[in-house]
């Protein structure tokens, strides 16, 4: 019986390292296409994102590809912690987005990491994508600064670019009516004064024979009109 076992167990020996090498070859396929997608990222956003491909395979020199070195590394460098988090649980969030980070020299860093596993659902590599916000800070200030506008004038609309057409004058003397429990004719004389003051008030005083559209809908004069804006 050991003569009979002795090629079984050397045959099943050699079964497992076939299945391993076969493993190792997919996983290296594997990684390799997803470092030309890192190359491809990091030459899309020159100067700006840094993509790092990590081998997770070999934590201790885990980068395998940096495109836009913004972080001083280099290939060969260790894994990072969420690296080692993937290796010893495989069930460690695949994809982790936007959240904050920071370069050595202090720079803000929004990152996202995305974790690559094989046929067996074990992590085997992480590609990492850094984006320099520090750069995008001065724009986004400069960009504030353009389309902010004075606070004294932030609560009411001074102006209207826009005409105001008999139709919308309507739907806006009903809807303020409506507001008010009523419709236009209905409304007392204080709610008439101030539902006009408030046509007034958003620019609707601007077009052309506003004022007798108005004046035809509440039931009143023209001049009466002219009166409630008083």
């Amino acid at each position: 019986m050991n003569e009979d076992a002795g090629p079984e167990g050397r045959g099943g020996t050699a079964a497992v390292t076939a299945d391993s090498a076969a493993g190792a070859d997919t996983e290296g396929h594997l990684i390799g296409e997803v470092e030309r997608i890192a190359v491809a990222l990091g030459r899309m956003f020159p100067g700006l994102c840094e993509v790092v491909l990590h081998d997770l395979r070999d934590p201790r020199h885990a980068i395998r590809v940096i495109e836009n070195n913004l972080s001083g590394r280099r290939v060969g460098d260790s894994a990072t912690e969420l690296g080692l988090a993937r290796i010893a649980d495989p069930q460690y969030p695949s994809v982790i987005q936007n959240y904050p980070n920071r370069f050595p020299d202090g720079r803000p860093v929004k990152s996202t990491s995305i974790g690559i596993r094989n046929a067996a659902g074990e992590y085997v590599a992480a590609l990492c994508l850094n984006l320099d916000v520090s750069v995008l800070s001065p724009v986004t200030l400069a960009l504030s600064n353009l389309v902010a506008t004075e606070a004294e004038h932030r609560e009411r609309t001074l102006e209207s670019l826009r005409d105001r057409n008999a139709r919308e004058l309507r739907e806006a003397v009903e809807a303020l009516a409506a507001e008010r429990a009523g419709t236009p004719r209905s409304l007392s004389r204080q709610d008439k004064r101030e539902l006009v003051r408030q046509l007034h008030r958003d620019g609707f005083f601007d077009s052309r024979d506003a004022a007798q559209t108005i004046a035809d809908l509440l039931g009143v004069s023209r001049a009466t009109v002219y009166n409630y804006t008083k």
